[in-house]
């Protein structure tokens, strides 16, 4: 059985690229992950907000990608993004109003 996950991309209100992502993210379908970023050029806000787990297969995705990505992020994810070092790499917000950048 395939892990849950869905990918919808998009356009933020400013006009910037977006992808937003729920459920779960494993080696079961970081592939489809790796799909969506590397079909997407230039700067790419990924909103995780819907997200519920992360392993190491979406972090390495993510990792791949991080220097022209910004994360919009749960609490939860928060800090698997930090010990794994890729909120250093990556621009970091946590979802939520008023929160600003993380990393």
């Amino acid at each position: 059985m395939t892990t849950p996950l869905t990918l919808a991309p998009g356009r933020g209100p400013d006009g910037a690229a977006r992808l937003t992502v729920g459920g779960e993210i494993d080696m079961s379908n970081a592939g489809r992950l790796a799909e969506a970023l590397d079909s997407s050029r230039g700067p790419l806000v990924v909103d995780l907000t819907e997200v519920e787990y992360l392993d190491s297969a979406g972090l390495s995705v993510l990792f791949a990608h991080a220097d022209r990505l910004t994360l919009v992020v749960p609490p939860l994810l928060e800090p698997v993004l930090t010990v794994s070092g890729l909120a250093a790499l990556a621009t970091v917000h946590r979802s939520g109003a008023g929160n600003g950048p993380q990393g």
